[in-house]
C-alpha cells in the first residue's frame, strides 16, 4: 500500500496566502518520509483536490488521508468536502480516500492556538 496526506485549504487569490500551507506541508513531510505530502485547495488556487488525488493515484498512491486545513466545521466541511470525496471515489474505485475533521477542532491545535494568544500578551 503507497501512502499520502493532503493538505486541504480553502485557497486565496494573492499567492502569498500559501506560504504557511506550504511550510506545514514540507514539515509534515520532513516527518513522513515514506509518504507523500501534497497540498490542495477548495477554491482559487491550484491544485484543486480531484487533480492533487489524481495525480497521486497515478503514481501508484492507493491509500490517502485528507486533513482541512480549516479551524472549524463550516459549510465547505459539511457539504463541498463531502461531494468532492464522493466524485473522486467514483472516479478511483481502488482508492481508500479518509477525511479527517478539521485541524482546528483538534484539542491540542486548539491548545498550542490558546497558548499561542496567550504569549502574544506579553
Amino acid at each position: 500500500m503507497k501512502r499520502a496526506l493532503v493538505l486541504f485549504a480553502h485557497g486565496a487569490r494573492a499567492q502569498s496566502w500559501a506560504a504557511p500551507f506550504e511550510r506545514l506541508r514540507d514539515q509534515s513531510q520532513l516527518r513522513l518520509p515514506g509518504v507523500q505530502v501534497r497540498l490542495a485547495f477548495l477554491e482559487l488556487m491550484e491544485p484543486r483536490l480531484p487533480e492533487a488525488v489524481g495525480a497521486l493515484v497515478a503514481e501508484g498512491v492507493d491509500d490517502i488521508t485528507v486533513v482541512p486545513v480549516f479551524l472549524g466545521q463550516g459549510g465547505h466541511l459539511l457539504r463541498d468536502l463531502p461531494q468532492l470525496a464522493e466524485g473522486i471515489r467514483s472516479a478511483h474505485p481502488g482508492l481508500r480516500l479518509q477525511l479527517a475533521g478539521a485541524i482546528g477542532e483538534d484539542p491540542e491545535v486548539q491548545a498550542a492556538m490558546s497558548d499561542y494568544c496567550i504569549r502574544a500578551m506579553g
